[in-house]
């Protein structure tokens, strides 16, 4: 068959859909200190014991003005030398100064920020901008020489710093909180607290330095030791607040009105938090773990999916728990927040967008793979700069085994078998700078296949068993592919290991033919999928009209029969005309895998009208003057048109118009009537591709939904009646 233009058009359309179904000493203002930090209490025995040796503790006092979104602060760092270097300066990331431009803030959040800007166009530029500013640094009582640049603070030290030993520096620190959507920032009731305080970068003894990159404008860069930290938030009274570790609270006796909230974490690889006055709290605890959700009480029966979250949650904390190695912390929680689009993991916290009427706790994968990372992110870590696949890969696989192992066939095995990545020409070893805007599919799907080849090489128990040394090896440390592939040798045996090596660093590698599926699997499968995408997607938007033309492709991927009619006394250009556009729709409709019956011709059209074609959604295409069905059913179709305000017979008159409206089928109300029309004898030249597109478009799920559409003589949109989908953003181009 001869690619044409608008061939392109549906294959764009369709690669939409499939992505999105494949698809975290006090300082004060004037008149106010800090409250006094309460005693600090261990999250476990073990914690104890390891925190006597931790390479890096913090204390750290903080005050929250929330009238000026500013936090003052001052941290006290311990620092141990664990390398055999002798040491002349230490260095933190202070990843707070991202936000002091736009050129170096995260990209993931500029669309979202470009729609709170158009909401509150009170707010200026520099509004949406901040960054940290370093007061002081000293050890012992004296004063340290200093340098903040580039997001990495340089501290001198007075003293060398030899292996084995440790220094105590002090900081004191004033953060700029942004408005809007960034990790740090403040967004109507919630203050998003990540990145807010000086943090240790890692040393690299082999190289002899320091990480001091700044952080990823494209994707992450969270690189840290696992710290023991003691935080105290001074914050008003009304508000909730949520960290990592075991939380207490206290009144500040010296301000009336406020409070400070204190977390221990040890063994903990970031702290962050999250402020609001509004959270409400549901708080669970099952076999010594206890998941607190925090979340906004702002619609009808949300505590009900906040409870299944929660329940998700346990099942699959226990999952990676026997898989891999026990989730050692007494708790667990998760933030809802005002991002879309983004969810973001922390160490013992998670992020989370906005519940939503028709959200599915239970097959929500996204959920479930943040859950994943705090076992690769949190748990072992690893330098997401340079090496990403080790957290993102890992956490995309575990949510898919997860999801098999739950029985979710869509969401399972079969969606890393599916996948074609033979397009993208980039090793999964690659950095985030090598990548570019390519990570998704090179560390996320890419990474996945690779572990899943390995999966199916040695079979589950033996993989299973690597996984639970690999974690033994690397818990509360940092791991190296390099360290990845000697614990595959050491567990699974040499030829393991080559497979793996070579997976991860050629760039052309994809999954063994037998370990992808069959061409009949992939239809049956992509089917499901799409069923899936759709019913999802629709049911996105309460009370959505019967007569949306996406439900027509809904009906018929949930068994509903499909009959497709053309116009028999079209002249010979407008059947030329009419025969693209039925190509076209026939396109989208095998790949979705959707059987259907074309009627074209006049008999058979009669025979089939009273007896079969009531039993059958319909899509018509052509001049309603020359399409034997609109004739035939014209006084329903008529009547039917008024419940979505399309005036049939105004429309009908409009020379050299063309478009789409759907009805109730006249015969059965519980089938539809979708009909493709020009006015005239036929599409003109200029019209034929506008049109397809434009059908394909309101066919798909990725886009509005329409109930109907006019487009004039050179196939632009004049009128229609459309609503909104929430989803459509994602797909923007």
């Amino acid at each position: 068959m001869k690619k044409t233009a608008f061939k392109t058009v549906s294959q764009k359309t369709l690669a939409y859909s499939l992505a999105f179904t494949l698809a975290a000493c006090p300082l004060a203002s004037a008149g106010h200190v800090l409250a006094a930090p309460a005693a600090a209490s261990a999250d476990s025995v073990e914690a104890a014991q390891a925190r006597a040796q931790a390479q890096v503790a913090y204390r750290i006092n903080a005050r929250l003005d929330e009238k000026n979104m500013r936090i003052q602060g001052s941290e006290t760092v311990t620092y141990r030398n664990t390398s055999k270097d002798t040491l002349r300066k230490i260095v933190f990331h202070t990843f707070a100064d991202a936000n002091r431009s736009k050129a170096t803030q995260t990209s993931m959040f500029e669309q979202n920020n470009e729609e709170i800007q158009k909401e509150n166009p009170q707010k200026k530029p520099e509004d949406f901008l901040g960054g940290i500013y370093i007061r002081s640094a000293a050890a012992d009582g004296q004063s340290l020489a200093f340098s903040n640049s580039n997001q990495a603070l340089t501290v001198e030290l007075k003293q060398e710093l030899k292996p084995g030993e440790a220094v105590t520096v002090e900081i004191d620190f004033e953060v700029k909180i942004p408005f809007g959507m960034q990790r740090l920032s403040y967004y109507k009731d919630i203050v998003n607290g990540a990145h807010w305080f000086p943090v240790m970068s890692v040393y690299d003894e082999n190289k002899q330095e320091w990480d001091n990159k700044p952080y990823s404008k494209t994707f992450e860069t969270d690189y840290y030791d696992s710290s023991d930290f003691e935080v105290h938030i001074n914050v008003p009274e009304a508000y909730q607040v949520l960290m990592p570790g075991t939380i207490t609270t206290q009144a500040d006796p010296k301000e009336p009105g406020r409070k400070v909230v204190t977390a221990v974490a040890d063994n903990t690889r970031e702290h962050v938090f999250f402020a609001s006055p509004n959270y409400k709290v549901e708080r669970v605890t099952r076999d010594g773990l206890t998941i607190e959700y925090y979340y906004f009480d702002n619609m009808p029966d949300k505590k009900k999916l906040v409870d299944e979250y929660i329940d998700t949650a346990f099942k699959a904390i226990q999952f990676f728990s026997e898989k891999y190695g026990k989730y050692p912390y007494p708790e667990f929680r998760i933030a809802e927040s005002y991002v879309e689009g983004v969810a973001v993991e922390f160490a013992r916290v998670i992020q989370m967008g906005q519940i939503r009427p028709n959200s599915d706790p239970a097959h929500d994968t996204t959920f479930v793979h943040e859950i994943a990372h705090q076992w690769f992110h949190a748990l072992i870590g690893n330098d997401s700069e340079n090496e990403s696949f080790l957290d993102e890969a890992f956490a995309d696989f575990s949510m898919v085994y997860f999801e098999e192992k739950q029985g979710d066939v869509l969401r399972g095995f079969q969606s890393i078998q599916l996948e074609d990545l033979s397009y993208i020409d980039k090793p999964i070893a690659s950095n985030n700078t090598e990548v570019g805007g390519e990570a998704n599919p090179v560390f996320y799907k890419k990474g996945r296949q690779a572990i899943y080849q390995l999966y199916r090489m040695v079979g589950e128990d033996k993989f299973d068993a690597f996984m639970q040394e690999y974690f033994k090896r690397y818990q509360y440390k940092n791991a190296t592919i390099s360290g990845l592939l000697q614990t595959i040798q050491d567990t699974l045996g040499e030829e393991a290991r080559k497979e793996m090596d070579k997976a991860l660093h050629d760039p052309q590698f994809a999954l063994k033919p037998e370990y992808q599926l069959s061409e009949t699997e992939k239809a049956t499968y992509l089917r499901e999928q799409f069923k899936d995408a759709y019913h999802l997607t629709l049911s996105q938007i309460p009370n959505l009209p019967a007569e949306t033309m996406s439900r027509i492709v809904d009906k018929a991927l949930q068994g509903e029969p499909l009959t497709i009619v053309v116009s028999d006394q079209a002249s010979g250009i407008a059947k030329k005309r009419q025969q693209t556009i039925l190509e076209q729709l026939e396109g989208f409709l095998e790949v979705l895998g959707i059987p259907h019956e074309v009627i074209s011709d006049r008999q058979t059209l009669k025979n089939k009208l009273k007896k079969e074609l009531p039993n059958s959604n319909i899509i018509a295409i052509g001049s309603a003057k020359t399409n034997g069905l609109i004739q035939a059913l014209k006084p329903g179709i008529i009547q039917k048109s008024k419940a979505s305000g399309f005036d049939w017979k105004t429309k009908m008159n409009q020379k050299e118009s063309s478009g789409a409206y759907i009805i109730k089928h006249p015969y059965n109300q519980n089938r539809l009537l979708l009909h493709l029309f020009w006015n005239g004898d036929a599409l003109s030249d200029n019209a034929v591709e506008p049109f397809a597109e434009q059908m394909l478009e309101s066919l798909g799920f990725s886009g509005d939904f329409y109930q109907y559409y006019v487009l004039n003589k050179t196939g632009q949109v004049a009128t229609d009646k459309k609503i909104a989908n929430p989803i459509a953003k994602f797909f923007g181009e």
